[in-house]
């Protein structure tokens, strides 16, 4: 798969074409891209997405942005395993957010070739989100490219969305999470040194760099861990600000690994939740929070073992 930072000034090719956030690569996304790749094999074009960093609404609105399911790294490997031959990344700034909607049409023609262009129904763009299906449509028969609505994909009647994968994520429904997913909620991320507090107290952890400050959850899980063995690890995970030892401190993610003892800074992780034990409290001492980490991690293989 092939990765371009914007908007080239003239395409080499054409290509069947796709637009938006896709934060979490949920059900609904998997289908998108599939009727992507689909088309683009019968057109014999290469199948191209285009998608914006920041979120735009982290760029209108960072205080209020909602928290990323997946960073820019995860979401283009989940791209490269749906069978995505090119991705534009589009740095979202002010000038882009001051394109209007014929720019954008105009743009995605000459810069991109786009031969066939799949968006949702509900889809906008373009300054002031002026432009949705009906512009697009109009600017296909202007350029003579065909535009097609992907209509949204439910599950038990509800429409998958990313929002809604994030409300099941917060409250800790992971098996709900990992039906509108396809697969288990995880966070993807390196091993850095951390304040090794774990360690001193008998518990040593992986410390998982978050290349958000704005998580999705927090609290104590029960989780896997991939990348270490073939086998994926068990663990016990906490994410969250540590309130027992840092005041305002940003969210961590730092996890216990059962039954495993190595080496494994600078390894990058993938951490599968699969079940929340509790809130993140804040406690009188290290020696009630050595207490409590040492029942979690019982109840965390008590799960296992059920």
């Amino acid at each position: 798969m092939l990765v371009f930072r914007g908007i080239p000034e003239k395409a080499e090719a054409p290509v069947a074409l796709t637009i938006g956030n896709f934060d979490g690569v949920h059900l609904g996304h998997q289908a998108v891209l599939a009727r992507l790749v689909e088309k683009a094999k019968s057109l014999g074009v290469p199948a191209c997405v285009m998608t914006f960093e920041p979120h735009p609404r982290e760029f209108f609105d960072p205080a209020n942005a909602p928290a990323r399911l997946t960073d820019m790294r995860e979401k283009l490997s989940l791209f490269a395993a749906m069978d995505i031959d090119r991705v534009h990344l589009c740095r979202f700034d002010a000038k882009f957010a001051k394109m209007n909607s014929a720019e954008f049409e105009s743009r995605i023609h000459s810069g991109l070739g786009a031969k066939w262009v799949l968006i949702g129904d509900d889809f906008h763009y373009g300054a002031k989100r002026a432009g949705n299906f009906g512009s697009m449509t109009d600017a296909g028969r202007q350029f003579g490219f065909e535009v097609e609505a992907m209509h949204s994909v439910k599950l038990d009647g509800q429409r998958i969305s990313s929002t809604l994968v994030r409300e099941a994520v917060k409250m800790g429904n992971f098996g709900l999470a990992k039906r509108l997913l396809g697969r288990n909620y995880s966070i993807v991320g390196r091993v850095v040194h951390g304040d090794k507090l774990g360690k001193t107290l008998g518990y040593p952890t992986a410390n998982i760099r978050l290349k958000h400050n704005k998580p999705p959850l927090s609290g104590i899980h029960v989780v896997e861990v991939h990348g270490i063995n073939r086998d994926p690890v068990r663990g016990a995970a906490s994410l969250g600000v540590r309130p027992t030892v840092v005041r305002g401190g940003n969210p961590v993610l730092e996890v216990h690994l059962l039954d495993f003892a190595g080496g494994i800074y600078g390894a990058r992780l993938r951490v599968d939740f699969l079940f929340k034990l509790r809130d993140e409290e804040q406690f009188p001492d290290l020696e009630t929070l050595k207490d409590r980490i040492g029942r979690d991690v019982q109840d965390a293989r008590r799960y296992f073992e059920n």
